[in-house]
């Protein structure tokens, strides 16, 4: 992958084609902020109607600006850009950033001028950010190519967004909050520059600690992959996802144009890649900047020092929902609390030292339980109130955590009266929220994330005796996209899976000695094209002892089908042996536009819709994932045996997973294929497909 990105954030110069001498005018903006913050580089505006703005000089076109420059910044009306791109390749720029908008996500017009401009930049090696975008920001440089009204605080969080409003919002919220970035990425449509060589770039950045984005779609999703899970090892990513519902999904396609896959899929590969998924922009940068400035726990252990008593219960309240947990506090720490405490303080973990405690009461707190061996996180929560300054107490615990290996979250209920506090907090690497329940849901992401980075198997699978070669001529000769049952066993069978055995019957007498010849009982189930769920139009009949029940069976059967279903093709009837008793689970694939092939697993049978029990994962999978999809579920219960019902074979579930994941794989053009029920026995005695369809894709 390209990651020749650094020209959009330190450039030796920088050319803003469009600029105005118009203060209401965006580019005006832009000039402004780039003059504004400190960039030490070059700073050229190129207008033909103008000889001056801002104090410099002005070029009539991108041919006459002198060397350096390596930033081109367009800010001219959509038809005219390709254009611009044309003589800044000629001119040898190889950075530009669009800000215009009027391409892909004004529609079909759109879509033709963006092409135009990227078919230009490729063929002059050129990298392109936007367009529809707000531009970049390098807090250390003091690049600014924004026309966004001030600048965070300095520090080591890059973040990257879909969004130019988003950008200019986040900007606006945490300027005075003392949250340090290093860059800022506002990417647009992404014509060529996207989200994930923009967390390539952070991911390789030195002065970037933490990288948190908000994104809309994802360009290609196994590249996404592949890079998210190479820097998450390194540096934790965290992202707030829009278009989780159908109406978010129908927003994003007309804010950008974006084409969203599901968000079952954009789950799993978040939770594969180790990207941390968030729900709000609040959460985004609160746990994006404890994540910066904060070790993760070493356990689940939590102790909350407090003021009061009802913040302390919501905040304890949260930690559970997060797998966090009160530690107990020692007869003797809390014999040593109460010596310096109010009498009628509770040294019971919440620690509540009561309405009025002072500065030196967080400090005796904090300074005796600092050594217990079995707290891994403290909370300390004021409520401001008129004898206390907040900024005072933030001293106290900053001089009595400065030398502490354990994760400090400070809270401090309120706002008005927190400014200072903050600031303190901030400046010395505590992050502080002003509700309580932020605490338990950044920890729960710091777990969710220390969890990932403790996972050992990550190669994928890999099953050598598989007839590739078989599958690919049965597709080949399939004369329909949809396969039922019949035309799947096959395909099934050269992978490995474990069939119950079964032969298709062209009538009644072939069924009859089908089913002699596999001894009874037996099942069957009707043959049709256009009949995928069996069960649902009667089409199968189970438990049959005797050839007798075969006949009427089969008779009575097809009365049903051509009662409910007259169009169907009745191309034969499967007869199968009856199965035995054991535990039906769903598994299967669907091909999801963004990501590939989706694997889900779930509770088999006829209840999967009903209670939509799912786990998902995207293939490539390893084992140690698929048994995370497996265990995600209740039906992952119900195999290790619930209540006293057996135990199954979790084992049999997890390899069938990674033969059907390598199955799509290998065959691109199956678009869809579940094993429903896959019949799984007791422990260690494997598992059997008693029923599959697949559907095929049109290309």
């Amino acid at each position: 992958m390209k990651n020749d990105l650094a020209p959009f954030f330190s450039p030796k110069g920088v050319a803003i084609i469009g600029a105005s001498t118009d203060p209401n005018k965006l580019s005006h903006g832009i000039l402004e902020n780039m003059k504004r913050y400190g960039f030490e580089g070059m700073i050229y505006p190129v207008n033909p109607k103008a000889e001056e703005i801002l104090d410099l000089r002005v070029y009539p076109d991108v041919a006459s600006v002198p060397d350096p420059v390596e930033l081109a910044v367009v800010v001219l009306p959509a038809p005219i850009t390709p254009a611009v791109m044309q003589a800044c390749g000629e001119r040898g720029i190889k950075a530009v950033t669009i800000i215009s908008g009027g391409f892909r996500e004004v529609g079909k017009q759109g879509v033709a001028l963006e092409a135009e401009c990227r078919q230009i930049a490729q063929s002059y090696g050129m990298r392109v950010i936007g367009p529809n975008c707000v531009g970049t920001m390098d807090l250390f440089t003091g690049l600014n190519t924004t026309f966004i009204e001030g600048i965070p605080a300095k520090g080591p969080i890059g973040f990257l967004s879909q969004s130019g409003a988003v950008c200019g919002g986040v900007v606006d919220y945490i300027a005075d909050k003392g949250i340090g970035f290093s860059h800022i990425a506002s990417l647009g449509n992404e014509m060529d520059v996207d989200e994930t060589d923009m967390i390539a770039f952070f991911g390789d950045h030195p002065q970037v600690k933490v990288i948190a984005a908000y994104v809309e779609g994802i360009q290609d999703g196994q590249k996404f992959i592949d890079v998210a899970s190479r820097i998450s090892r390194e540096k934790p990513i965290v992202l707030l996802k829009a278009g989780r519902t159908e109406a978010g999904a129908k927003a994003v396609s007309s804010h950008t144009g974006s084409l969203a896959g599901s968000y079952s899929a954009y789950q799993a590969a978040f939770e594969q890649a180790g990207v941390i998924e968030v729900d709000t922009i609040h959460d985004l940068f609160n746990i994006a900047w404890s994540l910066s400035c904060q070790p993760l726990p070493n356990g689940n252990k939590v102790v909350i020092l407090t003021n009061s008593g009802g913040p302390a219960a919501l905040a304890s309240d949260a930690l559970a929902s997060n797998g966090f947990e009160l530690a107990e506090i020692s007869t003797e720490k809390q014999t040593m609390l109460a010596e310096k405490l109010n009498p009628s303080a509770q040294t019971q973990n919440p620690v509540d030292m009561l309405g009025g405690a002072a500065p030196e009461e967080f400090a005796h707190g904090l300074s005796t339980l600092s050594d217990e061996p079995d707290v891994d996180v403290f909370i300390p929560m004021l409520v401001p109130q008129s004898l206390v300054n907040p900024a005072d107490v933030a001293r106290a615990i900053i001089d009595n955590t400065k030398d502490s290996t354990k994760t400090i979250l400070a809270c401090m209920v309120g706002e008005r009266s927190l400014n200072e506090a903050r600031a303190v907090f901030h400046q010395n690497q505590i992050p502080m929220s002003i509700f309580p329940e932020v605490p338990g849901r950044v920890l729960g992401a710091m777990a969710r994330y220390q969890a990932w980075l403790d996972e050992i198997d990550t190669n994928s699978f890999k099953f050598d005796r598989v007839d590739r070669n078989a599958v690919s001529q049965m597709l080949d000769a399939s004369a329909t996209n949809t396969l039922g049952e019949a035309e799947t066993r096959p395909l099934l069978a050269a992978y490995g899976f474990p069939l119950v055995s079964g032969r298709v019957a062209q009538d009644v007498d072939d069924a009859i000695a089908i089913a002699d010849d596999l001894g009874y009982p037996v099942v069957i189930k009707i043959v049709s094209p256009q009949i995928l769920h069996k069960s649902d139009m009667g089409g199968i009949a189970l438990d049959i002892k005797s050839p007798e029940v075969v006949r009427t069976s089969i008779i009575e059967m097809t009365q049903r089908i051509k009662s409910t279903a007259p169009d169907s093709e009745i191309d034969g009837f499967l007869v199968q042996k009856m199965a035995p008793e054991g535990l039906e689970v769903i598994i299967g694939m669907r091909r999801d536009p963004t990501f590939g092939p989706l694997m889900m697993f779930g509770l088999g049978g006829v209840y999967v819709e009903l209670f939509k029990d799912v786990g998902f994962g995207i293939a490539p999978l390893s084992p140690g994932r698929a048994y995370q999809m497996v265990e995600s579920t209740r039906a992952g219960r119900l195999l290790k045996g619930f209540r006293g019902s057996p135990v199954y074979d979790e084992k049999a579930v997890v390899q069938a997973i990674g033969r059907l994941s390598q199955l799509a794989l290998d065959h691109p053009e199956i678009s869809e294929v579940e094993i429903n029920p896959l019949l799984v026995l007791p422990d260690e005695q494997g598992a059997l497909a008693l029923d599959a369809r697949m559907i095929l894709s049109d290309a």
